[in-house]
């Protein structure tokens, strides 16, 4: 080949070579920026139920997945889910286990967490068609005679408060039990309890209003809620719950942060809580 050839190619070369070393270093920094930015990406790892709705589900249809995107965007995180049926040993095998950081609707003040400020306050309530006479009081004497639905807590089906209050006065004999979560290959097991009142199966269920609430709207007969009374049975026995978030012990940076979001986007979570038929004993909008 000529020298004047070679020289002319060399010459068209040089720039290529150039131009590559250039695109080379820019894809180069732009690797590692993005490196740099997906590493920065805050991510709230939340415990939660699959198939409880209307506090949670895989879908995130849930009222608690509703409030948990909301304190993530505060934090500039993205949600991810750890899924476990809430069921004995839910905390140890999630929480505890390091698989996730945040656990939603919880008890204030549980021992086993560290709980951020309550949210929301609701109750037991006693579900019945509104078109028979509304009961108001666990000692209301008509109780005696009526079919009660009532929660069954846990694998063993452990009594709830209202199970526990109906027995302190001998209610017993036409209490037929309903297991809180129920069989989960179907949908929404929590639901059946208030189906039953509805299709009057039972007369009457007491039920954790935030389900009642929830599931009562969707039904094809109007049902009647009504908060339980007392509201404390005896020296221990509370049918009213403070809920808040629960994080690790010794988790205070992460509790503080939620805090902050929980009252920051107070308006949001009672328009949320509205929208899902959550009875309310806590003023709305207070802090």
């Amino acid at each position: 080949m000529c020298s004047g050839c070679l020289e002319t190619i060399g010459r068209v070369a040089r720039p290529r070579r150039t131009r590559s070393r250039r695109l080379a270093v820019a894809v180069g920094a732009l690797a590692v920026s993005l490196v740099a930015t997906l590493a920065d990406t805050r991510e709230l790892r939340i415990c939660a139920d699959p198939n409880n709705m209307p506090f949670s589900n895989a879908a995130r249809q849930g009222f608690e997945n509703k409030i948990a995107e909301l304190v993530a965007r505060e934090l500039g995180a993205t949600v991810s889910y750890t899924w476990w049926a809430q069921r004995r040993g839910f905390v140890r095998n999630t929480l505890k286990a390091g698989l996730c950081d945040l656990v939603p609707g919880t008890p204030a003040n549980l021992e086993m967490l560290r709980t951020t400020a309550p949210y929301y306050r609701s109750s037991y309530v006693f579900v019945t068609r509104k078109d028979v006479p509304e009961i108001t009081s666990f000692n209301d004497p008509r109780l005696r005679d009526l079919h009660i639905g009532v929660q069954l807590i846990g694998d063993d089906g452990a009594n709830s408060p209202p199970v526990q209050a109906l027995g302190r006065r001998g209610i017993v004999g036409h209490l037929i039990g309903f297991p809180v979560y129920g069989d989960y290959s179907a949908p929404n097991p929590p639901a059946r309890i208030i189906e039953a009142v509805a299709n009057g199966d039972i007369d009457m269920a007491v039920v954790w209003g935030p389900l009642a609430g929830y599931f009562a709207s969707r039904q094809k007969v109007a049902l009647r809620i009504t908060p339980v009374s007392p509201r404390v049975d005896g020296p221990q026995l509370p049918m009213i719950y403070d809920i808040s978030m629960g994080v690790r012990r010794g988790d205070d940076t992460l509790r503080s942060e939620v805090n902050a979001a929980l009252t920051r986007h107070r308006a949001e979570i009672d328009a949320i809580l509205a929208a899902y038929q959550v009875p309310r004993l806590d003023p709305v909008g207070a802090p």
